[in-house]
Formats: structure tokens, sequence, C-alpha cells
């Protein structure tokens, strides 16, 4: 009976030992744990903070550029590279007659740079203080040339050649708006050919419809850029206009002062005058200003 209590006694002993060695392993296992979850927490909460602020898409800027229409297939281009090395830059050029351009931005037409075909558009926004002085340049130069269409039979190399009877309509762009027209008025104001020619003239809203007067033989003969000559396989150079006979027809680019992205701004401004890019307007018959 004796042995059977010491038996009894002995196993609740060995049990209350494993009992409380439970207890304690317990105990160091919470502790344990509890020090595991903090030294992994803090790593979790990180991991997540981190994993948010990464997955935060970065804002999209849009930058809208008001552009020379004779610029059109040279930005095209300059387009697809930038906005490829910048995703988060989407650029929105609006092509048109620099005069009618200058005036969207003195109605407050929404613009962060101007790239005009004439400096006179230029000076006139800098003027009105919608372009700082120091915010702008001559970015690059165009030369005015007279184009007939390719398959045409008529001869003509030189202004004079305009004033013939088989020359029935002369495409200019609109002189008081479209910088090449201003200059081909003046290159026959000083061939002192103006007014004998007038009566044949069609006026275009930009150099691009003067260009395409000329390739549907709405018009015998036209006056473009070389630039917007170079694009089309419809028409061809019949004479480039002696330089000295009109102003200069210089491209400058300027930063509007209202621009609600500044940085991305002037980051675009630079981009255009570095020689990759004057690389890309060289190649659509640009030159650089002298």
């Amino acid at each position: 009976m004796r042995k059977r209590i010491g038996y009894v006694l002995g196993s609740m002993s060995l049990g209350l030992a494993l009992v409380l060695a439970g207890c304690g392993a317990s105990t160091n296992t919470t502790d344990t744990s509890t020090g595991a979850e903090g030294t992994t927490s803090t790593p979790a909460a990180s991991g997540e903070s981190s994993s948010a602020s990464n997955s935060d898409p970065q804002e999209t800027v849009d930058l809208t550029i008001s552009a020379a229409a004779s610029l059109t297939d040279a930005m095209k281009e300059i387009e697809a590279n930038y906005e490829l090395a910048n995703p988060y830059i989407e650029l929105n050029f609006n092509f048109g007659a620099s005069g009618a351009l200058q005036q969207q931005i003195e109605q407050g037409a929404p613009a962060d740079i101007f790239v005009s075909a004439a400096t006179k558009n230029m000076n006139a926004l800098v003027d009105e203080n919608l372009i700082a002085s120091g915010d702008q340049k001559n970015l690059l130069q165009n030369s005015l040339v007279a184009i007939v269409p390719a398959d045409g039979t008529n001869t003509v190399t030189g202004e004079t050649d305009l004033t013939n009877d088989s020359i029935k309509r002369v495409a200019i762009g609109i002189p008081e708006s479209v910088p090449a027209g201003t200059y081909a008025k003046e290159a026959l104001t000083n061939a002192k050919l103006w007014d004998e020619l007038e009566s044949k003239l069609v006026q275009g809203k930009d150099v691009r419809q003067v260009l395409q007067y000329v390739e549907t033989g709405n018009a015998d003969a036209g006056f473009v850029y070389k630039t917007d000559a170079l694009t089309s396989g419809q028409v061809k150079i019949a004479f480039e206009v002696d330089k000295n006979s009109y102003t200069p027809a210089n491209y400058p680019i300027g930063i509007i002062e209202g621009t609600k992205h500044r940085t991305e701004a002037e980051q675009f401004y630079a981009y255009l005058q570095s020689p990759e890019v004057l690389d890309i307007f060289a190649k659509y018959g640009f030159t650089i200003p002298e």
C-alpha cells in the first residue's frame, strides 16, 4: 500500500514538475514570441510603409507647347524621344500661325512654352510681361522658298516669273498673322512686285495650308519655309528667296511667365537647346541662328 502511495506521490511529484516545467517553457516561449514579434513587427511595418510609398503613382505633368506650324514634323519626333525618357511628362502641342498663338496666350489660353516663327511675336509677349526677357532666346532659323507642284510644267526661277500669265494663283500665309507670309510680302515688296501680284494671291492660315494649296493644285506656286518644302514629295523648290530681301526668319523660344509647371517647363526648354535635339532640327532643314 505504501508502495502504491509512494508511487502515486512520486507520479504526482513528477507530474507537478512537468507542469511547472511546462509553465516555465510556456512563459519562455511567450517571452521569446513577444521578443520575436517586437523584432519582426518593425520590419513588417517598414516594409508596408515602403510598399505603400512605392506603389503611389507619380503624377503625370501635362506640358502645353504652343509652336509654329512649320515645327510640326520635327517636334513630333522630339516628343516621342522626350516622353520615352520622361514617362511622367506628357507633351501637348498646339501648332498654328505664330500670330494666332500669340493672341491665344494674350487671351489666357493655357501654355507653358511658346516657340514662334518670328521674333516680333515673342517680343510682343515679353513687352506684355507674359514671358520674362531672361526666359527666351533665339533657337533656330529658317529660310523662305518658293514652291511649285512637283509635276508642274511652269518655269519659275525667280519672283518675276510669278507675273507670267501661266501662273494664276500664288499662295502665301496671311501676312498679318503668319510670319512666312510676312516675309513673303517683304520680299515681293522689295522686288517691287507686291502690287502686281496681289490679285493672284491666295492666303493660308499657316504655312502648312499654303503647302497644301500647292500640293493639291489650288495654287500654281507658293511661299513656304524650306523645312516645309522638304516634307512633301508633291512639291519642289522653284527658288530660294534672297535672305537680304526679308527679315531673318528666327525661331525664338520662351517660357510662359504664368506656367504652373515651372520646373518641367525649364527642363524641356533646356532640352530643346541640347545638341541631340538641334541635330533633329537640322535634319528637318533648320539652322542655328548666327
